[in-house]
């Protein structure tokens, strides 16, 4: 069911129910941090593995100590010029987060999201929000109400519908490795922008498994029709005679039937085409296509969220 009733979505989590809640990057599936029972539905709607942490969200700044033992002084920074935002960071956990969230780290993933009414719901509950993405696991992340719809509406009570996500790729990742500030993934706060507030940064590969940070995955994100990543016109010449589907930055391709294309930016901008990624994934992935393409972004900005996902998709 799909509304826009913040006491409807208090009520259920407050039963320990699991509700779809929009944020800025994309639609989550929420239950109650700190109740076993709802952490549980949420991997069980997901079918997702025990081994991949959680993302917890609070409200503000000031609620990080109900999930967190402290802020390592690095961090503050970030947390200060980016947070609420499409920013995550890796913080110690708290005797209250259990290891079903962290999927046994001592880190605890903690999130503040931007968008006003996940903002409203939050300062609505005295608990925080654990809330992975809301799809079956290592599928295409919702960005609209509707996609939570036909993924998962058979097995969650509620959506929350907030519209279509601002973003539309996964928060940033960030945490500390070694001393040194670290990004775990690449996501909707450009790479650029954490360094001009903290200077050079490391940045980490995915992992295949038993990830130290949410959605760090090799393959995550992938539509049911093969996909491939690379320069379409080449790639294109290798699959003659099949459907194909074509995901590009700008151009168009002849020779494509319209229906079959999707351009994420027309005129080039990376976060219009990181707004319309997931989206324009999901359409093709519906078009009974024998083959998905795709070309790299520009390696700058949000392109580097891009491609990651492009990247992974492909795994």
């Amino acid at each position: 069911m799909i509304g826009a009733s913040i006491q409807k979505a208090v009520a259920l989590l407050q039963m320990e129910k699991i509700v779809a809640i929009p944020t800025e990057t994309v639609y989550g599936l929420a239950g109650n941090a700190y109740s076993p029972k709802a952490v549980s539905a949420i991997f069980e709607a997901k079918n997702r593995p025990s081994f991949d942490p959680l993302i917890v969200h609070v409200a503000d700044s000031s609620r990080i100590a109900e999930v967190s033992r402290e802020i390592p002084a690095a961090l503050q920074p970030i947390i200060d010029q980016f947070m609420p935002g499409p920013l995550t960071v890796l913080l110690p956990k708290n005797e209250k987060i259990s290891d079903l969230v962290t999927a046994g780290s001592d880190l605890v993933a903690v999130r503040i999201p931007a968008n006003q009414l996940t903002q409203k719901l939050l300062q609505s509950i005295d608990f925080p929000l654990t809330a992975p993405s809301a799809n079956p696991f290592g599928y295409i992340s919702p960005t609209q109400a509707e996609h939570v719809e036909a993924q998962l509406g058979d097995k969650i009570p509620y959506i929350l519908d907030g519209g279509a996500c601002e973003v539309g790729v996964e928060s940033t990742i960030v945490g500390m490795e070694a001393g040194q500030i670290t990004i775990f993934r690449k996501g909707g706060t450009p790479i650029e922008d954490i360094e001009q507030v903290v200077g050079p940064v490391k940045v980490r590969a995915h992992s295949s498994s038993n990830p130290e940070a949410p959605g760090m995955l090799k393959s995550h994100y992938a539509p049911k029709v093969p996909f491939q990543v690379g320069e379409i016109k080449a790639l294109m010449s290798k699959h003659v005679g099949k459907k194909i589907g074509v995901l590009s930055f700008t151009e168009i391709y002849p020779g494509i039937p319209a229906a079959h294309q999707r351009q994420l930016s027309l005129n080039g901008n990376l976060r219009e085409a990181a707004q319309h990624l997931f989206a324009a994934m999901r359409y093709l992935d519906g078009q009974e296509l024998d083959i998905i393409l795709a070309e790299w972004m520009p390696e700058e900005g949000l392109g580097r969220a891009i491609n990651d996902r492009l990247k992974r998709a492909s795994a």
